[in-house]
């Protein structure tokens, strides 16, 4: 605990500072405090996202960074703004904060974590934005601008990775700032991604910020809409978000589409990065062909595909089996999965027609223009993969709508006392809701509670690892553990060299002396083959 607030003391002033910067170009998207912090983490991402193309984003680049914040934060004396808070306020805000801290303090339990989270960011530290780098993993394509937002403190001010942590707590500031209170009962359940630098907390926590301050009536459509194309760069499945921004700016705002213009500056960044990783625009999508010559293999496209389909069915069903299914099959066997996930579908449809239906009777523009927006991001979702983690926002968007005029102050701080009661004592004894809910998987991996998070948060370690050549790529492979989360660059999944080897390919270096030249694909000749197969039966043994 004690060095995840060392982190937010350092973090949060820098934010505010780097906030206070973006105001002298575009305004200020909300008032106090946490409007700059949340401004200061967009700038902030813009900026070193368009860095890491050309640099990695080492501790050179985080203590300029810090610099920078730290002087316009005292330069302005934008610490003056917490004598606004009144004593009620400060204390409500440090016990939130308090309980906030907690739950970060636990060891990561999403295999996303150890998968994609820690890679990612280890490649953006060491050598930032890697050309073609899908072609090397095929998950690290994504290189999420949230990553690189904590990857650029990830050298020094928060070397254990507890960015959405210290997000949570800008967001309890603004919570208070606004008198935003029902904001609190999310609160909770956003702790159970707190642990991880989960893209999933950010979208979820900055959207209804978004969705609360044109709910209240801020018309700052400059921001207000690219802050929602930057929540759309973090997760693409919150597409909701700018069709609604930008619905409002037409029909309720009537803004100038000057208005627009820094939001499609984010997204054409956004862009540019997806093409430069993965060599299209919208990843894992194949759809925008550019002819970029490190541009994934048409068969790794397709045997991703088929793992996001079987994935709808939570991988109860083998692709071969859901292609013979009817339409009927296709809704029937998504209603009645095994497990939790059954539950969550239905209670999705359920809640989709039931905002509609209040949407329709309501009859308020705003209400229908966010309806609409989710409508169509349902069916975008539906068409495409349906899981529930792509969905899940949907459900905290109509809590919101239908409850945001019920929950006072009192009613708001009652929920998140109970809830976050009920999290933290499943983070902590996590034998409770892994006999009774096996079916949600990533509860089989909470580690429950060490008495040295008091002193600092719980991490892993494994540092077991082979190393392999192939071509001209010499790389390595985690020792009997399908993840690379500590082990040394350039390191390749053992799936995706699988995957690779069955399609007759294998990565290489565009440059074998310069890894920032990026990666393509090649076809295996003959010794190749060879070299890759020796690969494969060395993992295989060490499996056993």
């Amino acid at each position: 605990m004690i060095l995840i607030l060392f982190s937010a003391i350092f973090i949060i002033p820098v934010l505010i500072g780097a906030g206070k910067i973006m105001d002298f170009f575009w305004g200020s998207p909300l008032p106090g405090l946490a409007g700059k912090a949340l401004a200061g983490i967009l700038g902030i991402s813009i900026g070193w996202t368009l860095l890491s193309f050309f640099i990695p984003l080492n501790i050179y680049v985080e203590i300029g960074t810090l610099a920078f914040g730290f002087l316009f934060f005292f330069k302005n004396k934008l610490y003056r703004e917490l004598y606004h808070f009144s004593g009620k306020d400060i204390f409500l805000m440090t016990t939130v904060s308090f309980i906030i801290v907690l739950a970060g303090t636990f060891s990561p339990y999403i295999l996303d974590h150890f998968g994609y989270y820690v890679p990612t960011i280890k490649w953006l530290t060491e050598y930032g934005l890697i050309k073609g780098i899908s072609n090397l993993d095929f998950t690290l394509g994504q290189m999420s601008i949230w990553h690189i937002f904590q990857a650029g403190f990830s050298n020094f001010s928060d070397p254990f990775l507890r960015i959405n942590t210290i997000l949570l707590i800008i967001y309890t500031i603004y919570i208070t700032e606004r008198k935003a209170w029902i904001h609190l009962c999310f609160l909770p359940v956003l702790l159970l991604f707190s642990q991880s630098p989960s893209p999933d907390l950010p979208v979820i926590a900055l959207s209804l910020i978004i969705l609360n301050e044109i709910t209240a009536g801020n018309r700052n459509t400059t921001l207000l809409f690219a802050f929602s194309i930057f929540i759309f760069a973090i997760k693409p499945t919150m597409i909701w978000l700018p069709i609604l921004t930008f619905l409002c700016a037409v029909f309720i705002f009537k803004s100038d589409f000057k208005k627009l213009f820094f939001g499609i500056f984010i997204l054409l960044v956004f862009f540019a990065k997806n093409i430069w990783t993965f060599g299209y625009p919208i990843f894992p999508v194949a759809i925008g062909e550019l002819g970029m010559p490190w541009k994934p293999n048409p068969e790794i496209l397709k045997t991703s595909s088929q793992y996001a389909i079987q994935k709808t069915y939570d991988m109860q069903y083998s692709y071969e089996e859901i292609q013979r299914f009817s339409t009927f099959d296709h809704i029937r066997n998504w209603f009645l999965l095994d497990g939790i996930k059954s539950n969550i579908n239905i209670l999705f449809i359920i809640s989709l027609i039931a905002f509609s239906a209040f949407a329709w009777i309501k009859k308020r523009k705003l209400i229908s223009l966010l309806c609409i927006s989710v409508l169509i991001k349902s069916i975008l979702v539906l068409a495409f993969s349906a899981q529930y983690r792509f969905f899940i926002d949907v459900f905290f968007v109509i809590f919101f709508i239908f409850c945001y005029e019920y929950f006072d102050k009192r009613k708001s701080i009652a929920v998140f006392s109970a809830l976050s009661i009920f999290f933290i004592s499943i983070l902590s004894f996590p034998n409770f809701i892994q006999e009774h809910l096996p079916s949600f998987r990533p509860g089989n991996f909470i580690a429950g509670f060490e008495k040295k998070q008091f002193y600092q948060p719980s991490t892993y370690e494994y540092q077991q690892y082979n190393t392999f050549e192939v071509g001209n790529l010499k790389f390595n492979v985690s020792k009997n553990y399908p993840f690379n989360f500590d082990t040394p660059l350039p390191a390749i999944s053992t799936s995706f060299i699988f995957d690779d080897v069955k399609a007759g390919i294998f990565p290489q270096l565009s440059d074998k002396n310069d890894i920032r030249k990026g990666f393509i694909w090649k076809k295996l000749i003959s010794r190749e083959k060879m070299e890759a197969e020796d690969v494969i039966h060395n993992i295989k043994d060490t499996d056993k």
